[in-house]
């Protein structure tokens, strides 16, 4: 059994570090009320721009107005591209490898084509070279208020790509933040653009486009791509300091359980070491006695 002077140093240690984690944790839930607001503030948007995007995807193209819209056009996947999306930290409990998980499950399974990457993010970054995927850019440090224009890079690349044909689609990997206890990794299309469907019962806004419908449609795309994927990126933010905070707490509480069990150690390791001071006295004792 350690002795007692160890035991203490070792109570110490812990509360210590249960001081840091309970800091970690303020701060975590800090950011996380601040990202969480802001996913929750962009979704209307988001909403809104998917049912223009629908409303107008609903006009009856032919083939040579379809050239005009490249990035609505389909064609047999020969190549694909990947966008992950992971914190460039750790410290938030399952959610760093649920994301790799499912990104390694379409790579290694579902893709059945090559596939080239985007990392958004260093847990995802050192991942992907670890594995020995083919990495085309990366993009690190965003922050936990990244602007439209700091997405816009990251559209680019994969627009150029698919543009290019040197990827016939583009999915993204990211955690869509749920609430504080639950983020699930997701995977979504967003290249090439899925025209959706325009319900007319449903459809209450009569827009008037200007110049043309084309035209709007034809400008609307790109924005439509950057929108997903910073929508993505900020339920990735608000999942990782939502999932932080959870760890955080976790280890809060295990710490102070770990004190208790040092306590009560402790305890029965001094009373051992009385016990052994008292029988060593009494045998002092009786050996004067003879």
């Amino acid at each position: 059994m350690p002795n007692p002077r160890e035991i203490r140093r070792r109570i110490r240690s812990v509360r210590n570090m249960s001081q840091i984690t309970r800091a970690m944790e303020m701060v975590s839930a800090s950011k996380m009320r601040r990202a969480q607001e802001r996913v929750q503030a962009s979704r209307p948007y988001s909403e809104l721009l998917h049912r223009v995007i629908a409303d107008l995807s609903s006009l009856h193209l032919d083939a040579e107005e379809l050239k005009q819209f490249p990035l609505l056009a389909e064609r047999p996947v020969q190549r694909t591209a990947l966008i992950m999306i992971t914190p460039d930290r750790g410290l938030t409990g399952a959610l760093n490898s649920n994301i790799l998980r499912r990104g390694a499950r379409y790579i290694r399974e579902e893709a059945n084509v090559p596939v080239e990457t985007i990392a958004v993010g260093k847990r995802g970054r050192d991942f992907l070279l670890r594995t020995r995927q083919e990495v085309v850019a990366e993009f690190l440090g965003l922050g936990d208020r990244p602007t439209l224009d700091e997405i816009r890079p990251i559209a680019e690349v994969a627009i150029q790509d698919y543009l290019a044909e040197k990827v016939d689609a583009v999915h993204v990997v990211f955690p869509r933040f749920v609430n504080t206890l639950t983020q699930r990794p997701e995977m979504i299309k967003i290249l090439p653009i899925t025209r959706p469907e325009s319900d007319e019962e449903e459809r209450r806004e009569d827009y008037i486009f200007e110049p043309s419908p084309e035209t709007v449609l034809e400008q609307l795309l790109p924005r439509y791509v950057e929108i997903q994927l910073y929508q993505a990126i900020l339920e990735a933010i608000a999942s990782e300091h939502s999932a932080r905070m959870v760890a955080m707490r976790n280890a809060t509480d295990n710490a102070k359980e770990l004190v208790d069990d040092l306590d009560l150690s402790l305890n029965k390791a001094r009373q051992a070491q009385i016990t052994n001071e008292v029988a060593e006295i009494a045998a002092g004792a009786n050996a004067f006695r003879v």
